[in-house]
């Protein structure tokens, strides 16, 4: 806790994970998934979005849906390994970048709900 019973928030400690998706489907499936077992507070599903890639030699072009992760830093191995247990990809994509600053009351509501995560 900080001076006057403030908690302070690391900010090296939140992170948005990046994962993309075949389908509308598939996207709800890990969303659910991944805020069910709390090893994600949040997980926005934006699309269709346009990707283009290499794939085995040549470059792929697809409809995909994404899908924004907010999560902490400690729970990053576990939501990896429930992505690519759950995913439909060979090689899913599962990028993370921290959070440099946000809200905190936010950050709060993250932590109240992550620590409900199972061991």
């Amino acid at each position: 806790m900080g001076k006057g019973g403030c908690k302070i928030f690391l900010m090296s400690n939140y992170i948005v994970v990046y994962v993309t998706v075949a389908s509308p489907e598939e996207g709800e499936k890990l969303a659910n998934a991944l805020v069910e077992e709390r090893l994600a507070a949040c997980v926005n599903r934006l699309g269709p979005v346009q990707s283009t890639y290499w794939w085995q030699g040549q470059v792929e072009r697809g409809e995909e849906q994404l899908l924004v992760i907010k999560t902490r830093e400690d729970l990053f191995d576990r939501l990896k390994a429930k992505v690519q247990e759950l995913h439909s990809y060979t090689v899913p994509e599962v990028i993370a970048l921290p959070i440099l600053k946000g809200s905190e009351s936010y950050l709060h509501w993250m932590d109240e709900e992550l620590a409900k995560a199972k061991k």
